[in-house]
């Protein structure tokens, strides 16, 4: 099993307007809180792979204090809200990504290289019952691909303990034709150094699969987790020929994250 560290970090963009609050202070006015950790776990060396390695990944989240998330998942990619009422919230989301190339797996030889990138886009997410969460996120590529991107779950929760807190629910992910080329297709003129077959993929549903994860809050500035998850590719992510003649449609996932709160104030 590899080891792969992920040396960049994900910056959210804040827009720091400066329109005043109802009290006369600025937006950034007021108690903040920033949390910073890591994440390491074991996943397939690339989006479809048979083989693993085992990655780490910062984790950052940056908040106003008082504004509390009820309930945050890994998956949540960094995001900020600019509706939040409590039962429901809305803003710009984004997530980092990471360069594809012959050089993380033999498997990919002969295919074009993904580029180091990102996407952006809009999240919402709304709390039907006190234990259940429904989230939503679009991001549309920059420079990796330019292809859409929709993730949607369900997260039930429960707090076992007042610091321990159990969570589980489906996913399921869509794309588009210019993503799922990206990442499963394989253009004729790849057919005879890839030795794979050619592929061109269709957009549509990409994925579908379930998490769980066990958090404790160690006290009031560190946080555990525990988590897994399981994804199976489905439409034509799973037929392509990558996939079909060098990987796997089962996707897993399963590792340990800590993160530390720092609380600040802003004039």
């Amino acid at each position: 099993m590899r080891i792969r560290v992920s040396t960049a970090m994900t910056a959210a963009a804040l827009l720091f307007a400066p329109a005043s609050a109802f009290a006369g202070d600025y937006f950034w006015s007021g108690d903040w809180y920033l949390k910073v950790g890591a994440a390491g776990f074991a996943a397939p060396d690339y989006e479809g792979a048979k083989k693993y390695l085992f990655q780490v990944t910062p984790m950052i989240s940056l908040g106003k204090a008082g504004s509390t998330v009820r309930f945050s998942s890994r998956n949540d990619n960094p995001s900020f809200a600019l509706i939040d009422n409590g039962g429901f919230r809305a803003g710009a989301t984004g997530k980092l990504v990471m360069s594809r190339d012959d050089g993380d797996s033999d498997d990919l030889k002969g295919l074009t290289p993904v580029k180091f990138g990102g996407e952006l886009g809009a999240f919402a997410e709304a709390y039907p019952t006190d234990w259940l969460r429904v989230r939503g996120e679009v991001r549309h590529g920059i420079r990796s691909h330019d292809g859409i991107v929709a993730d949607i779950s369900a997260d039930a929760f429960v707090d076992v303990r007042p610091d321990v807190r159990l969570s589980a629910g489906p996913r399921v992910t869509i794309a588009s034709n210019d993503y799922m080329d990206t990442y499963y297709g394989v253009k004729p003129s790849q057919v005879a150094e890839s030795g794979l077959d050619a592929f061109d993929p269709d957009g549509g549903i990409h994925s579908v699969g379930a998490g769980a994860a066990i958090t404790w809050q160690v006290n009031e500035k560190i946080e555990t987790s525990a988590f897994a998850e399981y994804k199976r590719l489905v439409g034509d992510a799973a037929k392509s020929s990558l996939v079909k003649e060098r990987g796997d449609k089962n996707q897993f996932l399963i590792g340990l994250s800590a993160t530390y709160r720092f609380d600040f104030t802003l004039p």
